[in-house]
């Protein structure tokens, strides 16, 4: 079998369009983390459970999988700003990033499309990533349109776009 070449793996992936979420913590010395991720899924109805995955190399990785609990934000499509703050490191993230405390207290967007609170679940090795499977506790809903990633730039779903049936 030939061996796959990173950037061809790289370059097909950035044709799948991803949801685009900024989760966020609170460590047990009240200090607030927080990353874009665009690998969010559900998992399972019964229990309800979703997955983020951070990467291992993330300063904010310890605090994710040694927390109880974590908030997805799924961001809205006027917060593209959000999502690149929260996907560099170095610096105040949340400083003017309008988050305020939400489900479970944590560091949310009272705007965004969608809030999963949960519990931590589980820890899995994902590769140079770890898989946090979190139990969903709490939701909440704006409706808003989302935030999408697709081909190396964030965009939107095209509002009122049907899909064409297929043939019988």
């Amino acid at each position: 079998m030939p061996t796959l070449e990173t950037t061809d793996y790289v370059s097909t992936m950035a044709q799948v369009p991803t949801p685009v979420t900024v989760v966020t913590t609170v460590d047990a010395t009240g200090r607030r983390w927080g990353f874009t991720a665009g690998s969010f899924t559900s998992l399972s109805l019964d229990p309800p459970l979703v997955l983020v995955c951070p990467a291992k190399t993330a300063s904010c990785h310890q605090a994710f999988v040694s927390g109880d609990r974590f908030l997805v934000n799924v961001l809205a499509a006027q917060h593209a700003d959000v999502a690149s703050n929260f996907a560099r490191s170095g610096h105040d993230k949340f400083a003017d990033s309008g988050m305020e405390p939400c489900e479970l207290g944590l560091p949310g967007l009272p705007d965004a499309t969608a809030r999963i609170a949960c519990t931590l679940h589980d820890v899995l090795d994902g590769g140079d990533h770890s898989i946090l499977v979190g139990r969903v506790e709490a939701v909440s809903v704006t409706g808003g349109a989302p935030l999408v990633y697709h081909n190396r730039s964030f965009t939107r779903p095209a509002a009122g776009m049907a899909m064409a049936s297929s043939p019988s």
